[in-house]
């Protein structure tokens, strides 16, 4: 096979998989920001890119498995701090980092089910009962953490943020973590028969109880299998910032949606993938790092991605019309 021929296969490829959007995206910014800046595509920027882009892009494949269901989780940023604070505290007023992230895990698997199941067995819009979860677990961090800070001493909570080199490139653990995930979770979506309900209760849940597919029961398993990458999520970013504090990613929910977004999954269902999801993030990051770069206002940058949002939702809107 030629290399002509190489491309023309990948690039259908993407097509069919519904990544052109978000690969083009990424390809372009990243042409863009190499032109007009001398230290964007320099070694240790890379690196800094994705290791920027681990915690937001490990609640952004939380957030893919729920919205595939049509759901929505406004509540994943609070459970992964949550998640934080129990870890930093229990390792530090108990000396047992082990124990901490164990429950840690546990709770934040937890609070994903009960989203699930006040979503399947009350009706309950998603939108609502995610964001009653959210302003819940919010004031629980506070209130468990007496507004304190609690700093990470401990190895294993900040494993995550170590790093090795890999060619020119310093890669954190988080960064393979974060990859492990993705590249787990594209392998359950597209590979196994809990991937193909999900996708199937996304796009229509009354057809999927015709086939004999157990709806409530894989919207609540996904409830909880994305919370579980939420709380690992929470480990990660211990490894980057080796501090729990309860007011921290206070607009990670909206930015795992934008990821999701621009990776092409529909918020109606149904449709998409992690590897767009992938895309989506680094989408992200390259636009925030390749704008600081070029010393453009952090305020015009969020104008930027909220607009590239708007477009993302009204192309998936529109193109779901049409295949009607």
């Amino acid at each position: 096979m030629t290399v002509a021929q190489q491309a023309r296969r990948g690039w259908t490829r993407l097509r069919t998989r519904g990544w052109t959007g978000p690969f083009v995206a990424l390809l372009a910014a990243t042409l863009l920001f190499s032109l007009t800046t001398d230290t964007f595509l320099t070694a240790d920027n890379v690196s800094l890119l994705l290791e920027q882009s681990v915690v937001i892009g490990l609640l952004a494949l939380g957030q893919t498995l729920v919205v595939l269901t049509a759901g929505i989780d406004l509540a994943n940023g609070a459970i992964a701090v949550l998640g934080t604070l129990v870890m930093a505290k229990h390792a530090g007023t108990a000396g047992d980092a082990a124990g901490g992230l164990v429950y840690a895990l546990l709770l934040c698997t937890a609070l994903g089910s009960t989203s699930g199941l006040l979503v399947t067995r009350l009706r309950l819009p998603p939108f609502i009962v995610t964001l009653g979860m959210l302003t819940v677990i919010s004031a629980s961090g506070r209130l468990y953490s007496q507004s304190r800070n609690y700093p990470v001493g401990a190895d294993l909570l900040g494993i995550f943020g170590r790093a090795f080199h890999f060619g020119p490139w310093a890669l954190s653990y988080g960064v393979v973590l974060m990859l492990g995930l993705y590249a787990g979770v594209h392998y359950a979506v597209t590979q196994t028969a809990w991937g193909r309900h999900v996708l199937a209760v996304g796009s229509n849940p009354d057809a999927a109880r015709r086939m004999g597919i157990s709806a409530d029961r894989t919207v609540v398993g996904t409830y909880a299998a994305a919370a579980l990458l939420y709380g690992l999520g929470a480990w990660a970013a211990l490894g980057r910032i080796p501090n729990a504090d309860a007011n921290a990613y206070q607009t990670a929910n909206l930015e795992s949606i934008t990821a999701v977004v621009l990776g092409g999954t529909s918020l109606f269902g149904g449709r998409g993938s992690a590897v767009g999801t992938l895309l989506g993030t680094l989408v992200v990051a390259v636009l925030r790092s390749g704008l600081t770069q070029a010393g453009i206002d952090a305020l015009y940058q969020e104008v930027a991605t909220g607009v590239l949002v708007v477009l993302a939702v009204a192309v998936d809107a529109t193109a779901r019309r049409g295949r009607r």
